[in-house]
């Protein structure tokens, strides 16, 4: 098929684009990897009557370091995330989930705004926001205002955006020495989305958990934030760490669906096993995660 016609527009500055954007009135979209949006428009399942593409606004991408944090703009694509010592040295677990980002090819393409703002329920990048408590920072021609990754995502492909308003930038905090993270992901094949996935970062000092933060992706329609499994595993010893009890915490808070796919009893078991063998080999507990 072929997309319903639109008007396309290419603007040159982000105030072009928000202006546009406010004209759109609500029936405009804005086009920046496209991995998902153009099937979309050529299956006529997305029928704008306004195509704003923001790849030519400088402004919008790349990556920098602003005081304890790491600022990614909306449409750095994927591939530059990966391979940026930046991220990797003081964002570390975004760089462990981008390497399950769908395919070399489409990473070189992708953007992490794109994905944020999909919010597609079995991605990697939302729970990976939500678990490092990134912060989205979002623009419209009115003004400007930042939202806590935990806020941002509503459910299934839903998100706090008003339809005026642009994701321009997501900011990763730094955490503190010492903090270990994780990702995991089960899936048909490498690339697919996850049937079960697992975002976590952990503060260690002295031989305690001083801070947990773990999240769910594929286990709801949003990312899903375990915060039973966190508070039974901060401030606790890494020898008095009970993981199959922290494991059975931490699914009992997510909402997993049946679909042709697998279904929600399957990931829970897979995600309990995933739970208990990621985290006791995060921690050198490996016999304990057994």
């Amino acid at each position: 098929m072929k997309p319903a016609p639109f008007d396309y527009l290419a603007p040159a500055t982000l105030d072009e684009a928000l202006a546009a954007l406010a004209r759109g009135a609500g029936d405009a979209v804005v086009l920046a990897g496209g991995q998902t949006l153009v099937p979309l428009l050529a299956l006529r399942m997305s029928t704008p009557s306004v195509l704003i593409d923001i790849n030519r606004i400088p402004e919008l991408a790349g990556i920098s370091r602003e005081g304890a944090a790491t600022r990614i703009g909306a449409t750095t694509r994927q591939a530059a995330v990966l391979a940026d010592p930046a991220v990797a040295g003081h964002t570390p677990g975004l760089t462990q989930a981008t390497r399950f980002v769908g395919h070399h090819q489409t990473r070189n393409r992708g953007t992490i705004g794109g994905s944020i703002c999909l919010a597609d329920p079995a991605a990697e990048y939302p729970a990976t926001a939500v678990a490092l408590g990134a912060e989205i920072e979002v623009r419209s021609a009115s003004g400007a205002r930042r939202i806590a990754a935990e806020d941002f995502f509503l459910g299934a492909y839903t998100t706090a955006l008003e339809p005026d308003e642009m994701v321009t930038a997501l900011r990763f905090p730094d955490w503190p020495a010492g903090t270990v993270t994780l990702v995991r992901e089960v899936a048909p094949r490498p690339g697919d989305f996850a049937l079960v996935g697992l975002v976590g970062a952990f503060a260690l000092e002295a031989g305690k958990v001083q801070r947990a933060s773990i999240a769910w992706f594929g286990m709801g329609g949003a990312p899903v934030k375990s915060r039973k499994a966190e508070a039974a595993m901060a401030g606790r010893s890494l020898g008095e760490l009970d993981l199959q009890e922290a494991a059975q915490l931490a699914v009992s808070e997510t909402d997993p669906f049946d679909d042709i796919h697998a279904t929600a009893a399957y990931r829970r078991t897979v995600g309990a096993r995933i739970f208990r063998k990621a985290v006791g080999e995060t921690l050198g507990l490996q016999r304990a995660a057994a």
